[in-house]
């Protein structure tokens, strides 16, 4: 049976399921969007991804009518109609329908999307084994311009790297910023351990605060692991101990291998596999229940 995606109040087939070629997200990627994950008939972590999302309508100045609450029914009802306990959730504010021009004052309202649907990302090898990524030629966007901690329709940088890393035979890409340091992947936030201490880009980096990261750092605090907010530079990323990615699609991923440098052993490391055992172990108890 054809999945069900909500629209604007109603539910269509995905066959069916259409957005007006006038939409100023299709046109201009003017909106937002947020990637949840649902684990055993739990949403893991749904506040703290609207938290984010409705950050996002806020500086764009979406006008939504659907409160955070509302939003979260929504969310919580296109699983039941789709009878999914285990899945990939994307929730879609676009600006609306308007003309050719630019201005969004011309734009009806915001158009509401949400999908649920199965994913994967990498294959089980490579968490096993560990992925190698490169490091992209195009720049983390400037904070100035299009701010990396508003999750918006517009990822092109994130494209282009994507691209880069697919020429190169990779799976991700690692984008610097303006200064020369390690800010994120395109789809992941990045961290490393070096003498123990686990260490990851701060947010004026540039990157987007990533609801897996700020989990993966309770956990680190709560295991007693050291840890740092910290920039740093490519010779630190090769020159890690370990390194590993996170993000809600990837969940927590080790990287060997950076533009052809192997990272530690070459192998995952023990701090990355405690991290990734403790978080298959967090989204086991923590959630938003789809069926009550």
């Amino acid at each position: 049976m054809s999945i069900q995606i909500y629209i604007n109040g109603k539910y269509y087939s995905k066959e069916e399921a259409k957005v007006s070629v006038f939409n100023h997200g299709f046109l201009y990627g003017d909106g937002v969007f947020e990637g949840i994950r649902a684990y055993n008939g739990s949403v893991f972590r749904l506040r703290e991804h609207l938290d984010r999302l409705y950050d996002g309508i806020n500086t764009l100045m979406l006008n939504v009518k659907e409160t955070k609450l509302e939003m979260q029914e929504i969310i919580l009802e296109t699983l039941r109609r789709n009878n999914l306990k285990d899945a990939y959730i994307r929730a879609v504010v676009a600006r609306g329908v308007g003309d050719l021009g630019l201005d969004p004052v011309y734009c009806s309202d915001p158009t509401v999307v949400v999908i649920a649907d199965t994913i994967a990302i990498y294959p089980q090898e490579m968490y096993d084994n560990g992925l190698k990524i490169i490091t992209a030629a195009t720049r983390r966007n400037n904070p100035e311009g299009v701010n990396p901690q508003v999750k918006s329709l517009n990822y092109l940088n994130n494209i282009m790297a994507k691209m880069e890393a697919n020429r190169a035979g990779a799976l991700e890409a690692v984008l610097l910023n303006k200064e020369d340091y390690v800010a994120e992947c395109t789809g992941d936030n990045i961290f490393i351990v070096k003498n123990g201490v686990l260490i990851t880009p701060p947010t004026y980096a540039g990157i987007l605060v990533g609801v897996t990261r700020n989990a993966v750092i309770e956990l680190a605090n709560e295991m007693g692991i050291p840890f740092k907010e910290k920039l740093f530079t490519r010779h630190e990323l090769f020159a890690a101990d370990e390194c590993f990615l996170t993000g809600t699609a990837a969940e927590v991923i080790p990287v060997v291998d950076v533009d052809g440098r192997i990272i530690g052993s070459g192998k995952p490391g023990n701090i990355t596999k405690k991290l990734i055992s403790a978080f298959k172990e967090l989204v086991k108890k923590e959630g938003e229940p789809i069926f009550k």
